[in-house]
């Protein structure tokens, strides 16, 4: 049976409780026995190296080094992460090691909560198979991103909230790897009520699927 773990905390706002009992049951309906912690002490645990895959839902908050260390370490190994919007990618922000995991980080997110429209870039691969590009509400996010990321889903920014970045095109899901560990990554999500989204649930739940060993 493939073992997962979630860790959730940080700023209440992306509600990470009732996110993790969301993923929890999508993990779960997959056959997944789940372990769900709400302290970054999990993260130094060695017993994580046995797992399939680890999901932060942990927006902002620290992360301490021994903590980091051994999730970079598994995760090098071969234990999957996945996540999505600040509960993954706007976690620990002094920590550029976890950035570096990840592919990339939040910097800003224009007009905060608008519509916007998410095109589907890889239509072909499995996360996205059967897919069309799909409006959306929620907050649109600028992010540093790593060049190295398999970019799935963009956003383009209309510039009506910051004219400087009019036309800019900005990466919403993405892949990557590190070390032998697949990471996966979905800007979609600030609050749990985006779940209800056909397109966001299933872009996350097979995003996770293809991360976890």
């Amino acid at each position: 049976m493939k073992e997962a773990l979630i860790v959730w905390g940080g700023w209440s706002g992306h509600e990470p409780e009732i996110g993790a009992g969301i993923v929890r049951g999508m993990l779960e309906d997959e056959g997944f026995k789940v372990y769900v912690e709400n302290t970054t002490e999990a993260f130094a645990d060695p017993a994580i190296a046995e797992l399939s895959l680890i999901v932060p839902i942990y927006t902002m908050s620290k992360i301490e080094k021994e903590e980091l260390d051994n999730l970079d370490k598994v995760v090098r190994g071969g234990v999957g992460l996945g996540g999505y919007h600040g509960g993954m990618c706007d976690a620990f922000r002094e920590a550029v090691d976890y950035q570096f995991m990840c592919g990339g980080q939040w910097v800003a997110h224009p007009g905060g909560v608008i519509d916007y429209r998410v095109n589907i870039l890889k239509r072909d691969d499995p996360i996205m198979r059967g897919l069309d590009d799909f409006d959306y509400r929620s907050e649109q996010y600028y992010m540093h991103v790593d060049p190295s990321n398999e970019v799935l889903a963009t956003t383009a920014f209309s510039g009506e909230h910051a004219p400087w970045i009019d036309g800019v095109v900005m990466p919403v899901v993405w892949k990557r790897h590190h070390g032998k560990g697949r990471v996966f990554y979905s800007s979609l999500g600030h609050v749990t009520k985006e779940f209800e989204v056909p397109e966001m649930k299933t872009i996350l739940k097979r995003g996770l699927l293809w991360a976890a060993r």
